[in-house]
């Protein structure tokens, strides 16, 4: 997986406004390795603890919007400081690193750096976070607002049930009915059931 590494003048390219300078900070003062990397379908970022002499090291998809970003950043960055501070016998996401991330996100959110719809997403989360923005499907729905248009891609929730579509990876299944929070989606090539998110992207077939 291609990764750059960016001078931190360069950072605020990937910034919503007023956050730069926390970030540097956040940066600097834990001696943190950033890379941008290329779309990563599995995660939005990741953080790997300081070990034989080098430094924290978290990697960030350089292809989400800003607000997308700093909210994936926040969240390495919590890890990092809940790792340093309690250990790393603590579980991932565990009330260790959600009291930390709620603590750091609540200083971004009062600095009023996150449009309204964004910040009221957080709000209603942000005393129990999930281990990730993509399970939080309200904050998920509002954060895509803010991406470039993506010309055919469309959420699974979006298309009619029936319907053949395609995912990034190139696999072809049919929307069936939704089962709890998930559709259940049949594979063409190989007839098997899979349980898929409503806001998966996928491309209609027509």
């Amino acid at each position: 997986m291609p990764k750059t590494e960016h001078p931190l003048h360069h950072l605020a390219t990937y910034l919503p406004e007023n956050s730069f300078e926390q970030v540097v900070h956040f940066i600097q003062h834990y001696k943190v390795h950033l890379t941008i990397t290329a779309q990563r379908n599995s995660v939005l970022g990741d953080y790997r603890n300081a070990v034989n002499g080098k430094n924290h090291r978290i990697s960030i998809n350089g292809n989400l919007n800003k607000f997308s970003f700093l909210i994936t950043l926040i969240h390495e960055v919590a890890h990092l400081i809940a790792f340093e501070k309690y250990g790393l016998r603590i579980q991932p996401h565990g009330r260790e690193w959600k009291f930390v991330y709620s603590s750091l996100l609540k200083d971004f959110i009062n600095k009023k750096i996150f449009p309204q719809d964004i910040e009221a997403a957080l709000n209603s989360s942000v005393h129990n976070p999930a281990a990730s923005s993509c399970a939080e499907e309200g904050l998920m729905r509002v954060l895509r607002k803010y991406d470039e248009n993506k010309a055919g891609i469309l959420l699974l929730e979006e298309i009619p049930g029936g319907a053949w579509f395609v995912t990034r990876e190139g696999r072809v299944f049919q929307k069936g009915e939704k089962l709890r929070k998930r559709f259940r989606c049949t594979e063409k090539n190989t007839g098997k059931v899979y349980l898929i998110s409503p806001l998966y992207e996928v491309k209609l077939l027509t």
